[in-house]
């Protein structure tokens, strides 16, 4: 996955908006107010290229999980580290995973919402649309 087809699966998220508060290279997305996700290319010390880096949010014990299965799994960069993962997006992740990871971040942040926000998700899209394939936090 690289960062066009990130950003385009990010926005699909119902009520997704792409925010800059960092600056431009770095973007922001959010539900209803709260973030989900960040993108982002990083620099690479001594080369002329650059790494396309996702910020997810994940459920602890899944983000250490996915940490030692995946080597492009990182504790969170610039985040909380108990509940955050750094996926670097240099394909050696299967896309199917990476959207995964996606919904679950998402997913995790709806969940965490107040009653009456999360009721208004609830009403207008589908659990699906909403909690993804598979959601790891408690219901």
């Amino acid at each position: 996955m690289d960062y066009n087809s990130a950003k385009t699966y990010l926005l699909e998220r119902p009520e997704t908006i792409e925010d800059f508060p960092f600056g431009p290279e770095v973007a922001v997305f959010k539900v209803k107010g709260k973030m989900f996700a960040t993108l982002g290319l990083r620099a690479e010390p001594g080369k002329e290229s650059h790494t396309t880096n996702i910020n997810l949010k994940c459920d602890p014990q899944e983000a250490i999980m996915l940490r030692d299965i995946f080597r492009a799994v990182i504790p969170g960069y610039h985040m909380n580290k108990k509940h955050w993962n750094t996926v670097l997006l240099d394909n050696s992740i299967p896309d199917g995973e990476i959207q995964r990871m996606i919904d679950n971040s998402y997913a995790l942040v709806v969940k965490g919402m107040t009653k009456k926000v999360r009721a208004s998700l609830e009403l207008a899209y589908s659990p699906e649309h909403l909690y993804g394939r598979k959601v790891t936090a408690k219901q």
